[in-house]
């Protein structure tokens, strides 16, 4: 005993003694180790950023309370969806991956900061950009990156591809600019309907936010009192217009005008969070829809066919990633407050690699779906019926 104490005195006197090595130090790194896990703190409380308003007598809160099993998910979720999106990206430049292909890199702390304040049984609908959302409402990596390679285990068997992804309670993935912000009115109504306590959120990007289609939605949502969030992800890059292009006004959180609004800061998963749990509660206690704007940035180009750096400075994209990434956000809070150690974070960010490396061993290993099987899936629960092919003297049948 007396000699483990000498050892522990010595390793706790920091760098003005000698470094213990060999044996000596791998029993001084167990020692530290099992001390520090038994001394992290449970939860702590954080300052937000606090959010523009329109039409709203309150606001959301300015703090945030994180527990360390809550920060430990989150950065384990974060660091999911960033190496995901790393891997498809050196997928598609090997042409393993082909097609339509949009990154979400950047933009973790929109999907797991929107995930962490609903339920499960609620519904969410968003734009072709959605490999993150994909991953939060339960998909595994697994299946999404085989869904990318068009293989038979990905989730939509691989017949979807980058923008056409889907699960329980979450509808996707859509390739037409805009068309999910009705659809997501529609949901909402459903929800209404069948009198769930359940709400939507349909996301839409700040390209699309000039489409007709979602003004008249905003009129029938707001008249129906539908229990819909709409989410604008503005990652200031529409393509390649800048919103200041694009938008004569760029306060997004304002276009519903009879429809409260938030602006939120959409690079920090707490005040995502923190926005989102204020908007659900105002739209399952009746009031109707709300609208949230959600400042974020993409670190990738529009898809995989723009480098992104004809539009803006690689300098810019850099001062992003050093200022305000929500990963390194969110791993500085935990260091700071003792809700976990630099080690603890490394030991994840290598499961999280392991992970990744052994979803995409499956994602080109997987077979493609066979021709004859073309048509099926069309339905989820009716008879085999006959399709037609290219021509009229071709059919597949399709199977539910």
């Amino acid at each position: 005993m007396q000699k483990m104490l000498s050892l522990l005195s010595r390793v706790l006197q920091g760098s003005a003694q000698k470094p213990v090595t060999g044996a000596a130090g791998e029993a001084a790194r167990v020692i530290v180790a099992s001390r520090s896990y038994a001394d992290f703190a449970s939860e702590a409380t954080f300052d937000i950023k606090k959010c523009d308003v329109h039409k709203l007598e309150e606001a959301p809160p300015t703090t945030a309370v994180l527990t360390r099993e809550q920060g430990l998910q989150y950065y384990r979720t974060m660091q999911i969806i960033r190496r995901m999106e790393l891997k498809s990206d050196q997928l598609y430049k090997q042409k393993i991956i082909r097609g339509f292909c949009h990154l979400y890199d950047g933009q973790e702390a929109c999907c797991v900061g929107l995930e962490s304040a609903i339920n499960p049984t609620d519904h969410l609908i968003t734009a072709y950009r959605a490999h993150g959302y994909t991953y939060t409402r339960g998909v595994s990596v697994k299946e999404i990156l085989a869904e990318l390679t068009g293989r038979r285990g990905g989730c939509a068997k691989g017949k979807g591809g980058s923008m056409h992804m889907y699960a329980k309670n979450f509808y996707g993935g859509n390739g037409i600019v805009g068309a999910q912000v009705p659809l997501g009115a529609g949901i909402a109504l459903a929800c209404k309907y069948f009198g769930k306590n359940e709400i939507c959120l349909s996301l839409y990007g700040d390209g699309a936010a000039n489409q007709g289609q979602i003004f008249e939605t905003y009129n029938m949502a707001a008249l129906w009192k539908l229990p819909c969030i709409f989410i604008c992800e503005n990652n200031r890059y529409g393509m390649g217009t800048s919103v200041e292009r694009a938008a004569a006004s760029t306060d997004y959180y304002k276009r519903g005008d009879y429809i409260p609004g938030l602006r939120v800061d959409g690079m920090d998963v707490l005040c995502v969070r923190e926005a989102t749990k204020f908007a659900a509660d105002h739209c399952r206690s009746g009031k109707g829809p709300i609208l949230m704007e959600l400042q974020t940035y993409r670190y990738h180009g529009h898809s995989m066919s723009d480098p992104g750096v004809s539009y803006r400075t690689r300098e810019e994209i850099q001062e992003v990633r050093s200022k305000s990434d929500p990963i390194t956000l969110l791993k500085d809070r935990m260091l700071n407050n003792n809700l976990s150690s630099v080690e603890e974070l490394k030991e994840i960010d290598v499961e999280v690699r392991k992970e990744i490396e052994e979803a995409a061993q499956f994602a080109t290993t997987d077979p493609e779906p066979p021709l004859e099987e073309l048509g099926y899936h069309i339905y989820h629960n009716e008879p085999t019926f006959e399709v037609r092919g290219a021509n009229p003297w071709i059919k597949y049948k399709s199977v539910s």
